[in-house]
């Protein structure tokens, strides 16, 4: 009798478990690990050199009537090698990538597979299922635990509302509560022990996008915004959530889920020259491509459509005169299109019907002849209001949109960005998405999704400064493009900054400005000034509109989270070199090395440097014109908030 008693004690209290089952997951070069052990859930830790980064994680998917990952039973396994060469077809970092990883298939009973894959540079996993019919997910669980205290690099919102533009925070994670705000995409972690881990997502499709909050326990969780169901008025740029689901999303039962990544290095350079998001995303799905043109794009909102000066006989602003003459500034320099932001149209809510004194077709009409594309700016609520208009802008001739303010990452919108993507693409339209999320695969499946704002740029005039735009490329560019809107002719250190439109200014330095130009990856990359500050400053202009958008390969430098980054981007047999760094207030200083030239060819090198007194006055630059060979060294000195840029041609 006592022992049935126990043994009822045991079976109530939980304590009989089955035998936990472990399987293990190496990268193609062995040095990361990833441990898994199936019991009570699916738990997993990740190793690097055998030095635990995350340990004891768990996942698990929450649906309305199953929780897939709570005792998990196993029913098989698949190993598979992958070592593939990507071509994309807008290379932002590449022209080929290389696509190598080992992936274990985990089946479990009750029709779904985790997937996992191990790469050199990180790791991936996702749910697949394949249940009969639609599901509705209540709540997906990605637990991450930190062997000791990391810091964070992160951006906290104040509500799932949000348009990624946060400052970043850089919270000890052992002090950041389960209370306190939640963090959006990307999230960086640095161990304190060299190593770095960048945390983002891709191949989202049909799903919210995923933040993270505090667990109480010295590492993060994942939460979601839920589906929304009923809408009400709230402006001419958005709808207010008048009712939700209980569920974040309703979806097919046979399915695979957005891949959770973690880019895993101990050199910073790794984090900038990472292509985590392009390995993990869905191939692109358009049968032809070559319409899709990148390029830059003139842009008169920054400058409010100000030019001044003796060749400036109109009285300029948003009419007919201005933008032919920033299509005259754009076909000078080579520069693909301009851009008509908030204005060109005689309504927000109305998209067919153009402000009399833009004359819209004139402009389309007159930037064909001077082999200038036009983009129109619109409200995402315009567009869901009036889908039909991507025939339309199709027949008028218009290149591409620029659409704005969604400011929601929930299924509905997230779908929305799709439906967006499809349907501009059917009609020969890009699209560059502001007030959005960060980039998360859509971009390679259709690929005429050339951009993305979701990043505090220069629209922010005095919020927007280095100390905060250093961990760009180490963070927000690194998941994927990113429509800062570069090119300030203005320049100001931030003790004595003071700016507004029409007379737009920037923090940074001269040569800071054309480094961004590079630095930064964007298929469509703004020329965000006046013209007639550009025409003022043409040799700073003739180096901008040189710099290609797409790019053959990458090389980063130098490199360190949060102070500096220098970066050499080939395009054909040409070189470019752009250097940023931080508020720091003592002069940066560095040897670099070309030895990424090609052998006995003699170059002629064309740089721009912070002057003398760019740490006071940060207009000053000097622009020097030197021949250099394969293996020679330059030095580099970046003052505070300053940079360096330049490019290389054979002779």
């Amino acid at each position: 009798m006592k022992k049935i008693l126990l043994l009822i004690a045991c079976l109530l209290s939980g304590l009989i478990v089955t035998k936990a089952q472990n399987l293990e997951l190496k990268s193609p070069n062995r040095e990361i690990t990833v441990s898994i052990t199936i019991s009570d859930k699916i738990y997993y830790t990740i190793s690097y050199n055998n030095e635990i980064l995350l340990n004891d994680c768990y996942l698990q998917l929450h649906l309305k009537d199953d929780i897939l990952g709570q005792n998990p039973k196993l029913s098989g396994k698949k190993h598979v090698t992958v070592n593939e060469i990507l071509k994309p077809v807008v290379p932002l970092k590449y022209s080929t990538v290389s696509n190598h990883y080992n992936q274990l298939s985990i089946n479990f009973k009750g029709a779904y597979t985790v997937e996992f894959r191990a790469f050199d540079d990180g790791v991936a996993y996702r749910f697949v299922t394949n249940k009969k019919n639609e599901v509705e997910v209540m709540g997906e669980d990605l637990v991450i635990n930190f062997p000791s205290d990391y810091l964070a690099h992160m951006q906290q919102p104040k509500g799932f509302k949000t348009a990624y533009e946060e400052i970043f925070t850089h919270v000890e994670t052992n002090a950041w509560k389960p209370e306190d705000r939640m963090a959006v995409l990307p999230v960086l972690l640095d161990s304190k022990k060299n190593y770095k881990i960048l945390i983002s997502e891709s191949d989202l499709s049909d799903y919210p996008c995923m933040f993270l909050q505090a667990n109480g326990k010295n590492g993060m969780q994942s939460l979601f915004p839920k589906n929304p169901l009923e809408f009400g008025e709230d402006g001419d740029r958005s709808l207010k959530i008048q009712k939700e689901a209980d569920y974040i999303a309703k979806t097919a039962g046979k399915r695979s889920y957005p891949w959770r990544y973690f880019v895993i290095t101990k050199d910073d350079k790794e984090l900038i020259e990472n292509t985590m998001t392009y390995k993990l995303a869905s191939k692109n799905v358009l049968k032809n491509t070559l319409w899709i043109k990148p390029g830059q794009a003139s842009w008169e909102w920054w400058n409010d459509a100000s030019p001044y000066g003796p060749d400036v006989n109109f009285v300029s602003g948003y009419n007919l005169d201005t933008y032919k003459y920033y299509i005259d500034f754009a076909s000078k320099f080579g520069i693909p299109y301009i851009v008509m932001d908030e204005g060109w149209a005689k309504s927000t809510r109305d998209p067919y019907t153009p402000n009399p004194k833009v004359d819209v077709h004139e402009i389309i009409r007159y930037g064909k002849e001077k082999n200038v594309g036009v983009v129109l700016w619109l409200t995402w609520l315009a567009v869901e209001n009036n889908f039909e208009l991507f025939k339309t802008f199709e027949e008028w001739g218009v290149k591409g949109l620029k659409i704005d303010f969604m400011d929601r990452s929930d299924q509905w919108m997230v779908n929305y960005y799709e439906r967006v993507a499809k349907t501009a693409a059917e009609h020969h339209l890009f699209v560059d998405f502001h007030g959005s999320f960060k980039p998360a695969g859509l971009e390679y499946k259709y690929p005429n999704v050339l951009s993305y704002e979701g990043v505090r740029g220069m629209e922010q005039m005095g919020g927007c400064y280095p100390d905060n735009s250093i961990y760009f490329p180490f963070m927000r560019n690194a998941v994927g493009p990113m429509d800062y809107t570069p090119g300030a002719m203005i320049s100001m250190q931030p003790n004595v900054y003071k700016a507004e439109r029409p007379n737009s200014a920037s923090i940074g330095t001269r040569a800071y400005q054309l480094a961004l130009f590079v630095i930064f990856e964007s298929g469509i990359q703004m020329l965000a000034d006046n013209p007639t500050l550009y025409y003022r400053n043409q040799d700073c202009t003739e180096f901008i509109t040189e710099v290609p958008v797409t790019w053959d390969e990458t090389k980063v430098l130098e490199a360190k989270v949060g102070e500096y980054v220098i970066v050499a981007k080939r395009k054909g047999a040409e070189w470019f070199i752009g250097g940023m760094t931080n508020n720091k207030e003592n002069e940066r200083t560095f040897e670099i090395s070309l030895d990424f030239l090609e052998d006995s060819k003699p170059y002629q090198i064309t740089m721009f440097e912070d002057g003398i007194n760019a740490g006071r006055q940060a207009m000053d630059y000097r622009k020097c014109i030197s021949q250099v060979r394969k293996g020679e060294k330059i030095k580099i000195n970046m003052v505070r908030n300053g940079g360096f840029a330049a490019v290389i041609k054979v002779v």
